[in-house]
């Protein structure tokens, strides 16, 4: 948490829908929604607010692949890595994203603009290779057009 406003709406998601230890997964959704990420200080306060261990928040907020405890871009680039993708050139795609943007898999540029990421399948075969950004899905991505879509986002 940022800021004492930041920690209040933390406070408020937790006391909207803690209904004891088996809400944890939707509190911890509801939170990254909000808050973007999961640091430790959150997930502390969330362990307090609804009595249950830290270790038990830890471990479901590392199990689930769905959350982050590190704070991500602006914007979130999602190369699939499955084999339809793969086959038609995601691995150049990838490539491209990580020289063009100086960082590597699963790390956020300096300034905060884009988080690289990669999946195994997006469900989107027959538009191979494809990548999401911000939950925006492009297909049949060259280097050209990569370099068209991050101008986009930039």
């Amino acid at each position: 948490m940022k800021n004492e406003q930041e920690k209040q709406k933390i406070l408020e998601i937790i006391q909207e829908y803690n209904n004891g230890p088996s809400s944890l997964i939707q509190v911890l959704n509801m939170i990254q929604d909000e808050h973007g990420y999961l640091p430790q200080n959150v997930q502390k306060l969330v362990a307090e607010e609804m009595g249950i261990p830290f270790s038990r928040v830890y471990e479901v907020t590392s199990f689930y692949s769905r959350f982050t405890t590190e704070e991500k871009g602006e914007c979130t680039i999602n190369v699939c890595l499955g084999t339809a993708c793969y086959v038609k050139g995601a691995q150049k795609n990838l490539d491209e994203l990580k020289s063009r943007l100086g960082i590597e898999e699963g790390h956020t540029t300096e300034d905060k603009a884009f988080t690289l990421t990669s999946s195994r399948c997006i469900g989107a075969c027959a538009l191979a290779p494809a990548i999401v950004v911000n939950k925006e899905v492009h297909g049949m991505v060259n280097l050209e057009k990569l370099a068209h879509i991050l101008e986009i986002y930039e």
